[in-house]
Order: C-alpha cells, then sequence, then structure tokens
C-alpha cells in the first residue's frame, strides 16, 4: 500500500476538553491519555494552561486537551487562562463538554453561546454519575438535550473509568481523515519543565488554602542531569514559587521552615515517579505583587503569546 493510501485512511484530530471549573476535565484527560498530566485537586481551577495529550493507535491519532474551566476573568492571569480555552473552541475537531449532574449550564455562558453555534461534533459528558441518583442523571440529559440539542450525551465516572471504553471508540469515529499530528511514540507536546512545575504547583493546592494557591506560580529555574555518588542518574531541580504578598510568602516557609519542607518532600517524591530517577530539589519563594496582572511576566510563564 502507498504512503498516500495509507495516510488516507488514517484518522487524526485535536479532541478538546472544555467546562466549568472543578467538574472532572483533568481526571478524564488523564484517564484518556494513560498517565498523570494534569494535576488534580478539589480545589478550582486547578489547570490554568492547555495541556495536550497524545493517544495513537494504528491507524488514528487523537490529541486531547485539557483546558483552564471556564469563568469570567478577574484579573490578567486568568484572562490568560480564558484565550486557552478560546483556543481549543477554534481548533477543535471534536469537542467534549463536562459536566455533572449538579451543573445545570456552564459557568461562563458566552462559552456556551459559542458552542451552541459551532458545527463540530459535541459529546456532552455527565462525569461523576457514581455519586448520583439516576432520576437526577435523568433530568441532567433533559436540560443539557435543551441547550445543545445536538449534543451526543455520555453518562461517566472519570475516576472509575465508567464508559470511556465505548467513548474512546465513538471519538475514533467522529476523527477526521488525516496523517498523523506528532510522532507516534508522543504523549504531549509539553517539555518535562512544565510538568515539574506543575507537580510542585499541586502540592501548594493540597496543602494551603484560601488566596494562597491561586496567588502563586511555580518557575524551574535549573533543571539539570548529574549523578549520585554510586554513579546513578539525578536530576537537579532549583526552583522558585511566587507569590503576591509577604504573608503568602510566610505561609509557605511555615513555623520553623516546615511547610515548604514539606511541600519539597511531598513534591520531590512524586517527581521521582514521574521522572524514574533520584530528584535532589531545592524551592525558594519570592513575592512579586502583581504577577497576575502584569502581561509581560504572565507571556515569560506562557499565558499570552510572546
Amino acid at each position: 500500500m502507498s504512503t498516500t493510501n495509507a495516510n488516507a485512511e488514517h484518522k487524526a484530530g485535536f479532541v478538546n476538553i472544555i467546562g466549568s471549573p472543578n467538574v472532572g476535565k483533568s481526571t478524564l484527560m488523564n484517564q484518556l491519555v494513560g498517565e498523570r498530566l494534569s494535576i488534580i485537586n478539589a480545589k478550582a481551577q486547578t489547570t490554568r494552561h492547555r495541556i495536550m495529550g497524545i493517544v495513537s493507535g494504528d491507524d488514528w491519532q487523537i490529541v486531547y486537551s485539557d483546558t483552564p474551566g471556564v469563568l469570567d476573568p478577574a484579573y490578567k492571569l486568568q484572562e490568560g487562562m480564558m484565550k486557552f480555552v478560546r483556543t481549543a473552541l477554534r481548533d477543535a475537531d471534536v469537542l467534549l463538554i463536562v459536566t455533572t449532574p449538579e451543573e445545570t449550564t456552564l459557568a461562563h455562558p458566552e462559552t456556551l453561546e459559542k458552542i451552541q453555534r459551532m458545527d463540530i461534533p459535541v459529546l456532552l459528558l455527565i462525569n461523576k454519575v457514581d455519586l448520583s441518583d439516576q432520576e437526577k442523571v435523568t433530568h441532567h440529559i433533559s436540560l443539557w438535550q435543551d441547550l445543545i440539542p445536538r449534543a451526543e450525551i455520555h453518562p461517566i465516572s472519570a475516576l472509575h473509568g465508567f464508559n470511556l471504553d465505548h467513548l474512546l471508540d465513538r471519538i475514533v469515529e467522529l476523527l477526521p481523515q488525516s496523517p498523523a499530528f506528532f510522532p507516534k511514540d508522543e504523549m504531549t507536546d509539553k517539555p518535562m519543565r512544565f510538568f515539574v512545575a506543575e507537580i510542585i504547583r499541586e502540592k501548594i493546592l493540597t496543602h494551603t488554602r484560601q488566596e494562597v494557591p491561586y496567588s502563586s506560580e511555580v518557575i524551574v529555574e535549573s533543571f539539570k542531569k548529574d549523578k549520585t555518588k554510586e554513579g546513578k542518574p539525578l536530576r537537579r531541580v532549583h526552583a522558585v514559587i511566587q507569590v503576591a504578598r509577604d504573608s503568602q510568602k510566610a505561609i509557605l516557609i511555615g513555623t520553623g521552615g516546615q511547610m515548604i519542607k514539606r511541600l519539597a518532600t511531598d513534591a520531590r517524591k512524586d517527581l521521582e515517579d514521574f521522572l524514574k530517577e533520584k530528584v535532589f530539589l531545592e524551592l525558594r519563594i519570592k513575592v512579586d505583587k502583581d504577577w497576575r496582572n502584569d502581561e509581560r511576566k504572565l507571556k515569560q510563564y506562557g499565558y499570552f503569546d510572546g
């Protein structure tokens, strides 16, 4: 068979995941990709960037995108987050909308209106059905059928993998014919440093409350290969946790430095699991009062185009 014919029979596309904050988009992404690419936390607005996860079969390739939860931006950082959502709406070949039986509409009406005008395939995924009853799920299906009449509705549990095999089959059916966008052995478009920063940020989300996690950004300053005394691979990571106020810095340091030690220990363990090598991690904390509204700095951190 010629290469041209092989490519003509190959399917590939961008399958983008949209939804309100805290409906389980990142859990779904990780389950569909089979790896922990997006950080998961019970707090809303965990995902800040558009994160691509690539899954390939012999004759198909799906490029999934996890996106920030849709919201009305309160500052420049959130404007950058919503930019990723708008881009994901523009380039989607198949759109996955994640909701729960507790939600009656998207948290951002403008995004819902855009989706209602789009003509690409839309799969509406009612997540967390294992935590609800049949009556509530049935009512929820009816609400969304009225909001987006052309959407296919699929009850799922991202956490427990319920109905995800069927979902994968349906996504592959809907993909357009196209050659692969990425080499078949790639799993993401993001560099390793990105995931290192995300793992550290996940620990901030886990161990702190109120405004601290939402005012924090992690910048990996150094990510170098080295060796232990025994000659085994060692990764030396130096990262800065940037916050907006001195009081937040004090919280992250903790009494006697206990909090920053805890963050570093937990992050190092997860980094070693992720990187499959020994890790030396050094964290320091810096105060930058207006970083969430400084477009120049937000460009450096990847929230806006340079």
